[in-house]
């Protein structure tokens, strides 16, 4: 199957950018002869295209999980959501913490920078690769992935008007705005590319990667249908990670919090965020392991916590650290899973009505044990071995609100810093219908219900921020104006 990937990026050459090893200096003057060319226009055998495809794979570590200074994707737009706090000093990290829409925040371009990093050179492997490694379908099919996973990522977490720019020879091509609803559809078609060729050694995974993308952006298309269909097949044990390493960069949800203490979890952030921390146990039960046999708000075994007894790094204010215990330095991150898949399958059946499917999913989930984190350390709570009690229907009520509260509790614990929380937060608030538009998907709820929302721990109040600025480097390309509009 040809995507629109395939259409209009791969008959030209794309380009990257990278840093060039310049020869040994010599005793002359011909170091300033040389010609340091920062464009690599594409692979030129087969040994390049595996290194294409290689740093492809680093780049998506770096981006998702991998920086600071600017950061990674899943930390800095965690701090919009009810995820992480600012315990920092720098002004960027607390107007994000605070929603304050900046696009001149310097911290923006990072994250949207490293993302279509990702997309280019992922881009330029499929090129190489069909070139010199075509029977690589397996490694084509995880570029197209990428490609797919990328423009996910940037439909739920920035504005509407997004650009996606990309090389012709050393020419930079500017992209044209695009809606969030336009990056859903190219990432279906670019998941159906990765599905139609797939083949060969680890192509299972790959594939079930492919599978969970595009149900993902078909629910956030409001296309249930076709999201339960996409992931059929997909098993609950099912992980695609990145991975990490002191030899090359740490994980930033450790770094950034357990080390360095300048992002702290948030727990009930602005009176409405999720209780990550404390727990609840009346809508998420657990069972303590012996000698305890009852069950107490201490905290939800998804996501290990310790507070304390340290303070944050922004010392004027008296405020304890909170550090997750799910990941070390050098841990991985789930960025694709059968436990969404099953979630995108209990969301479709409450919304169809079927309240007996959708709770049974959710309690098949929590009775595996086995999809909970070791323990980073054992002064974290809950105990290891502290498992999930099922759930309980909490009944119908006007619009299913209950049911829907306990779903998006659900995936906010069990997907917690992997990038799917604005996305879903976005969904809470888009309209359930619009004129003339077949499929928006939302929930109608009101800003103020989902997002934190009245004073600031640091001093103020929250601003109006609901998802992600367009960095304003981009208005170098003529064709982008700023955000078309900042519509859930």
């Amino acid at each position: 199957m040809t995507s629109y990937f395939t259409r209009r990026q791969l008959r030209r050459p794309l380009a990257l950018a990278c840093l060039v090893a310049l020869p040994a200096l010599a005793c002359t003057d011909t170091l300033l002869n040389v010609t340091d060319p920062d464009i690599v226009q594409g692979a030129n055998s087969a040994s390049a295209a595996t290194g294409l495809l290689n740093g492809a794979v680093l780049r998506l570590a770096q981006a998702v999980s991998g920086t600071q200074g600017p950061d990674a994707l899943f930390m800095f737009g965690g701090l919009l959501t009810d995820e992480w706090r600012s315990g920092d000093t720098f002004i960027q990290r607390n107007t994000m913490d605070q929603r304050i829409w900046d696009p001149n925040n310097t911290f923006n371009a990072g994250p949207f920078r490293n993302l279509n990093r990702v997309r280019t050179q992922a881009a330029l492997a499929v090129d190489g690769l069909r070139t010199y490694v075509p029977t690589g379908l397996a490694d084509i099919a995880r570029m197209f992935d990428f490609v797919a996973y990328t423009q996910v990522l940037m439909g739920e977490h920035y504005c509407n008007g997004v650009p996606l720019s990309s090389f012709s020879g050393t020419t930079v091509v500017f992209g044209d705005p695009l809606s969030n609803d336009s990056l859903f559809k190219l990432a279906i078609a670019n998941a159906d590319s990765a599905l139609g060729i797939v083949r060969g050694s680890d192509s299972a995974r790959v594939a079930n990667f492919a599978k969970v993308i595009k149900g993902r952006a078909l629910l956030d298309r409001g296309d249930t249908a076709g999201a339960r269909t996409a992931v059929a097949g997909v098993p609950r044990s099912f992980r695609y990670d990145v991975t990490h390493s002191v030899n090359v960069n740490d994980n930033q949800l450790w770094a950034l919090n357990a080390s360095s203490r300048r992002y702290t979890m948030g727990d009930l952030e602005g009176g409405i965020g999720l209780p990550y921390v404390t727990g609840d146990s009346i809508n998420s039960p657990i069972i303590l392991p012996p000698p305890f046999d009852t069950t107490k708000k201490i905290g939800d075994p998804r996501i290990p916590t310790k507070t304390g007894p340290d303070g944050i790094f922004d010392t004027a204010f008296p405020t304890k650290v909170i550090r997750q215990g799910a990941w070390g330095r050098t841990s991985s991150v789930t960025i694709a899973s059968g436990v969404e898949a099953r979630l995108i399958v209990a969301e479709v059946a409450l919304r169809d009505g079927d309240a007996t499917s959708w709770l049974n999913e959710l309690n098949a989930l929590r009775a595996d044990t086995t999809l909970l984190p070791a323990l980073q350390d054992t002064s974290f709570r809950p105990v290891q071995g502290t498992k999930l009690a099922p759930l309980t229907d909490p009944g119908p009520s006007p619009n299913d609100s209950a049911r829907v509260e306990m779903l998006f509790r659900e995936r906010g614990f069990w997907m917690f810093s992997t990038g799917h929380r604005l996305g879903d937060m976005r969904r809470l608030v888009r309209a359930t219908s619009a004129p003339g538009v077949s499929r928006v998907g939302g929930y109608g709820r009101a800003i103020s219900s989902v997002y934190p929302t009245g004073p600031w721990f640091k001093g103020g109040n929250y601003g109006d921020a609901i998802q992600m600025s367009i960095p304003v480097e981009e208005l170098n390309n003529q064709k982008f104006h700023g955000c078309t509009d900042r519509n859930p």
